[in-house]
């Protein structure tokens, strides 16, 4: 006899949407560039992996994320402003937009920084340091604030953002602002990086300041991470060196730092203050057994430390540094114990590069494949990796040699041809972190975020 209540059931759960991991945030769920999807493929046709859609975006290197089957993403037209545009990641039909007024452009125009889904807001921190909490429902924001000009930070009219000689304290950074907000509980997390706040946590639903540390150091690009130690969670902040092309005075030679904080009161925990790069961009990542593991480009490696307790009070030790391994705007993948990462830099071709936990390089692909700036993400067992340029790879993640499985040529040319930035990023900048979700990859050139069917 059948059984009216389970059928019903069934049929439910066959007619309600099943969306496979949602990417909500700047290097996915876990904020380490995996994803616990599955049924990957493992081969793709000849002529690459099927493209379900394509949209026309602007300039950038801000990427997208994925909630319930919606896809946000915080593009820019630097004449304008910001628009954060809503699209459906079945067809890719723009479904809403709010869009707000943030003119300005640097070296390397266009977007930055990866918005974060949580509940029924999205947050995105845009170019100029605008943070907004928009409601997804009603499309409107809730609160709003300036991660830069709210703590004694200068606008972009005021200088910077154009040149790389010395600039005045508080002026805009060169770069603009790069921030990929973190929610930790009740609190929006970003790093300000401005004269009067380092990093600050703001109540994600009011906007309201709940704590805020004093200024860190030199303004870099790197968004906060959380750690384990000992089991607790840590907020990681790391902060550049002297860099030398603004430096107040010729014998300026400053370290940069790693900086662990309670992320629920700000209170410093620890810190280490040897960090050689002036350009940081990737935040820390978790590296377990109490480790951390930062890498930076500009020919200047990684470091790891170990954080340990004595006496009630936390040290960090340094473990390694090398100047073989690093990776310019992302943290490397880990994967049974080895490291992934792409090595390229102003001066270096390294490619795609494999270290183990020791900091000893395993291999290197140098030009053969080169890789350079591109974005990976780890799920099923594979990664999933654009180049830089203008390709996207499959690979199967091996310490002994470099394993590609398939690779297609889907973006355009279209990066910041001008000048020096030209001469230091070449005619193809696809630098932007991709986002995975239902066996769908997006991925983005300067004018168009595209689709990608990579699962069965």
């Amino acid at each position: 006899m059948s059984n009216p209540h389970l059928s019903c059931l069934l049929l439910s759960l066959f007619c309600t949407p099943l969306f496979a991991d949602d990417w909500p945030q700047f290097l996915g769920p876990d904020r380490n560039s995996t994803s616990a999807e599955s049924g990957l493929l493992r081969a793709w046709p000849e002529a690459g992996p099927e493209v379900m859609w394509k949209v026309a975006v602007g300039k950038g290197y801000g990427g997208p994320v994925v909630k319930d089957g919606k896809v946000y993403l915080l593009d820019r037209d630097d004449e304008v402003g910001e628009t954060l545009r809503c699209f459906n990641l079945g067809d890719g039909k723009e479904l809403w937009s709010y869009a707000y007024e943030a003119e300005g452009s640097v070296m390397f125009p266009g977007s930055r920084g990866v918005p974060t889904i949580d509940g029924d807001y999205v947050f995105t921190c845009g170019h100029n340091g605008d943070l907004h909490c928009i409601d997804i429902t009603t499309h409107k924001p809730v609160w709003k604030a300036n991660v830069w000009t709210d703590f004694g930070g200068k606008p972009p009219s005021d200088g910077g953002g154009r040149r790389f000689g010395g600039s005045e304290p508080g002026g805009f950074p060169i770069w603009a602002i790069t921030q990929n907000p973190l929610v930790y509980g009740d609190f929006l997390i970003v790093a300000s990086q401005a004269p009067e706040a380092g990093v600050v946590a703001y109540d994600k639903r009011t906007g309201d300041v709940k704590w805020k540390t004093p200024s860190l150091g030199y303004v870099g690009y790197v968004s906060p991470n959380i750690v384990k130690v000992d089991g607790k969670d840590h907020l990681v902040m790391v902060t550049p060196s002297t860099n030398p092309f603004q430096r107040s005075s010729p014998d300026e030679n400053k370290r940069g730092k790693f900086i662990g904080f309670d992320p629920l009161t700000g209170e410093q925990l620890w810190e280490y203050d040897n960090w050689n790069c002036h350009i940081s961009v990737a935040p820390a990542i978790d590296a377990g057994e109490n480790r951390v593991l930062v890498v930076g480009g500009y020919e200047l490696g990684a470091t790891m430390v170990k954080i340990e307790k004595k006496d009630g009070k936390y040290f960090a030790t340094e473990i390694f540094t090398t100047e073989e391994f690093g990776d310019q705007t992302k943290p490397p993948l880990l994967h049974n114990g080895h490291f992934y990462a792409q090595y390229g830099t102003n001066n270096r071709r390294d490619g795609l590069v494999c270290m183990n936990m020791d900091g000893e390089i395993m291999w290197k692909t140098k030009r053969d494949p080169g890789f350079n700036k591109g974005s990976m993400i780890l799920a099923d067992g594979l990664i999933l990796a654009t180049d830089g340029e203008k390709s996207l790879y499959l690979i199967e993640p091996d310490p002994t040699e470099f394993m590609p499985l398939a690779s297609a040529e889907l973006l355009g040319e279209g990066g910041d041809s001008s000048g020096i930035a030209g001469r230091i990023g070449g005619r193809t900048q696809n630098w932007a972190p991709i986002a995975l979700s239902d066996g769908k990859l997006l991925i983005r050139d300067h004018s168009q975020m595209i689709c990608v069917k990579v699962a069965k």
